[in-house]
């Protein structure tokens, strides 16, 4: 089982990589996998790649199903 999820894009950086932040943690990943990334898209991430560009209410709509699973358990 592989989990990938929805991140905001902050800021783009050198060498094909990004900032992007989810929940108020920022990290940054890279972006060789996807092209025309701009400030404000949202990717979906995986183990430190971008693996597409996202819809901003799909993004949206999958980071309120996380956090209300975490409700649950």
């Amino acid at each position: 089982m592989c989990l990938a999820i929805p991140v905001k894009v902050i800021e783009i950086l050198p060498e094909d990589k990004a900032l992007v932040e989810i929940s108020g943690t920022k990290k940054e990943i890279s972006l060789a996998l996807v092209d025309n990334v701009t400030v404000g898209d949202f990717v979906i991430l995986h183990v430190g790649y971008a693996l597409q560009k996202i819809d901003p209410e799909e993004a949206t709509r999958t980071l309120e199903l996380f956090s209300e699973s975490k409700k649950v358990i």
